[in-house]
């Protein structure tokens, strides 16, 4: 088969890594791809943004799938222009990703399946938002209801806080805001196809920059997979396969990957949000788990068949370890080449790029340095030691990423 990954990211150099790994595949493109997917596949410079460029590419080179990364491709209806040219497209059309192009929708589906989840409110005037905030106090949590990249979520323990987020959240579209639920969070990734549903794993994101969870949110400095003594299996039947049947009674149904981000409250799990992609760096973390040839797994979700497989995984544990450039999540200093990548074991790009020979650092979230183990414990050792090979001055990392899962 002939496949097109969609992104530039960590999670697209590991999906084009696994991907690469599969007897099936004949040719790997991925547009437009970093320094570390050129090394398995072609790249192709076509931005995420082109869904005419990407059609275009996908025809012109006889993709049989495309496989797509980011969420604004899929939001913006990259599946449904692919299904119009009669090419299979991993990923929800325009319709089903709103679960989450919409906080609001996301949450209308999960009142409708029954789903746990916070209570919450949508406002779109900034009075009446405002006048929530105060009668319900704070801690409060304030989201804006279209995509931000993951750093769309404010958690605010003051009213000027709260009522600050509300503000800037408003300026660009609605506003939900929801009661601020507590305890440690949980990454669920189901494989997707109408109303059937596989489990794909479990992970544990760290989202703030800092050690100990703290500073801002950023994009994800890390992850840990599986996550120890929680049965994703069951919890499919929770928070996957009702908004599954909700979604194909309104005439959406969803075929990818559906990633639940819950939160293990005092009174039992809660939903968070739904994404409808791969997370990055979770992906990161599952995928060198996965013993089973990917493709064909994808090409059964698009084409409704999750009965013909089930994903099989390798024991023990991984740890994803992200390097950013200094200055992230604001303004960014310091990027230089890298050095030592050969002697750091398996590490996915993000963003890099290539210059005079050199890796050099392009923004942002740069590169995830993955260790496996036989527990979490040994993954997590063999990823910092592959931080520790690293030559990048103008990186930085968490230090504690899987601390409280060894």
């Amino acid at each position: 088969m002939r496949v097109l990954v969609v992104g530039s990211g960590g999670r697209e150099h590991a999906l084009a890594w696994a991907l690469s790994r599969s007897p099936m595949l004949t040719a790997l493109y991925v547009a437009p791809g970093n320094t570390g997917t050129a090394q398995v596949g072609q790249n192709l410079p076509v931005s995420v943004t082109d869904l005419d460029g990407l059609v275009h590419a996908a025809v012109q080179h006889a993709i049989d799938l495309v496989v797509v990364g980011p969420e604004g491709p899929l939001v913006a209806g990259l599946a449904d222009r692919m299904a119009a040219a009669g090419i299979r497209c991993f990923g929800p059309n325009a319709a089903a990703a709103r679960l989450e192009g919409s906080k609001a929708f996301t949450k209308q589906v999960a009142d409708e399946a029954g789903i746990p989840t916070a209570q919450w409110e949508q406002f779109n005037d900034p009075a009446a938002a405002h006048a929530f905030i105060r009668r319900r106090g704070t801690p409060v949590v304030i989201k804006a209801d279209g995509l931000a990249g993951g750093k769309g979520v404010v958690v605010a323990a003051t009213l000027d806080e709260a009522l600050a987020a509300a503000d800037a959240a408003l300026a660009a579209g609605p506003v939900v805001i929801e009661e601020c639920l507590t305890g440690p969070e949980i990454s669920l990734f189901a494989l997707c196809g109408g109303v059937d549903a596989v489990l794909l794993g479990t992970a544990r994101d760290h989202k703030r920059v800092g050690d100990g969870d703290t500073g801002p949110n950023t994009g994800g400095m890390g992850a840990v997979a599986p996550v120890p003594g929680f049965d994703g299996a069951a919890a499919l039947d929770v928070f996957v396969r009702p908004a599954l049947r909700v979604m194909a009674t309104r005439g959406t149904p969803f075929r990818g990957v559906l990633f639940a981000g819950l939160m293990l409250t005092p009174d039992g799990p809660r939903l968070l949000e739904y994404n409808v992609r791969f997370g990055d760096p979770e992906c990161q973390a599952l995928l060198p788990l996965l013993a089973t040839d990917l493709l064909p797994v994808l090409v059964a979700a698009c084409d409704n068949r999750l009965d013909t497989v089930r994903p099989d995984w390798h024991p023990g544990a991984t740890a994803a370890v992200v390097m950013a450039q200094r200055g992230y999540p604001g303004v960014l200093e310091g990027a230089g080449p890298i050095g030592g990548l050969n002697r750091a074991g398996l590490v996915f790009h993000g963003a890099t790029r290539t210059e005079d020979g050199q890796v050099m650092a392009d923004g942002g979230r740069v590169l995830t340095l993955v260790g496996v183990g036989p527990n979490a414990a040994a993954a997590r050792r063999a990823a910092y030691a592959g931080v520790a090979a690293i030559d990048w001055p103008g990186g930085f990392c968490r230090r504690d990423i899987g601390g409280a899962d060894v």
